[in-house]
Parts: structure tokens; sequence; C-alpha cells
């Protein structure tokens, strides 16, 4: 019975896997989407006046940096993406070593570890690829691309 849990806990990894792997297709589109939504924060900044230190920014400064963070922001999804996953594939395998060889209950216990890992992961990740942005006070919701 284990076995079938097993399965489909690798059938999830594996579907997770290749839609981080197909998710490259839509980059131009989201590129574009990342520029104009740049471009848009930047008049906002402008309009708005809130941020001293960003409204003192040329038009090309303030380009680059909102630009540049949100790639960053984009490389630092994808990097969590790839470490929870792997943290899911381990979890997978030491739950199946331990549901061989305790049963059910050192399955579902591991797999519970192996959860509270996986959200305190991907919180930690969220926080820290977060904080550069929030440091120069830039609104990160306006940069994000979904």
């Amino acid at each position: 019975m284990i076995w079938l849990v097993e399965i489909a806990l690798v059938l999830l990894l594996l579907g997770g896997g290749w839609t981080m792997l197909t998710r490259s297709r839509h980059t131009d589109r989201r590129e574009a989407l990342t520029m104009r939504r740049v471009d848009a924060y930047i008049e906002t900044i402008r309009r708005e006046r809130r941020n001293p230190e960003l409204a003192a920014m040329s038009d090309m400064e303030l380009r680059d940096l909102l630009h540049s963070g949100a790639r960053n922001l984009k490389v630092a999804e994808q990097k969590r993406g790839w470490t929870l996953l792997g943290i899911g594939a381990g979890t997978l395998i030491a739950a199946a070593i331990a549901g061989s060889q305790e049963g059910w209950m050192g399955f579902a216990a591991v797999a519970a570890i192996g959860a509270v890992v996986g959200y305190g992961a991907s919180e930690f990740l969220t926080r820290r690829m977060r904080a550069p942005l929030e440091r120069h006070g830039i609104d990160i919701e306006r940069l994000t691309v979904e």
C-alpha cells in the first residue's frame, strides 16, 4: 500500500520538474511585460516622489535598477523552485526508506519533517530574494510578472 503513495509522490516530483524545465518558453513575452511594468513604475516614482533616493535617479539609472532587480527576482524564484524540488526529492527518498523499515508511522514522520523543512526553506528564500529590493524602497509587487 505504501508503494502507491511513493508512486504518487514520484509522479508529482516529475511533474514539478517538467513544469520548471518548460517554463522558459514564455521568456520573450515575460521580458516584454517586465519592461512595460518597469516603465510604468518609473512613471509612478516620478509622479509620487515618495522615495527621494529613487526620485533623484535618472531614468536610465532607475530603469537599470528596476530591470536588474526584476531579473534577479526571477532568478531567485527559479533557484527557490529548484531547491524546493530537491528538498521534495530528498524527503521522498528518506520517507520511502523510513516507510519500508518502520511502516506508515515512519513514512508519515519523515514526510512531516520534510514538509516543515520545505516550508522553512521556502520562507527563508522568499525573504532573502525580496530583501535587496526592499532595502531600496522598491515595491516588489509592481515588478513581479506571473
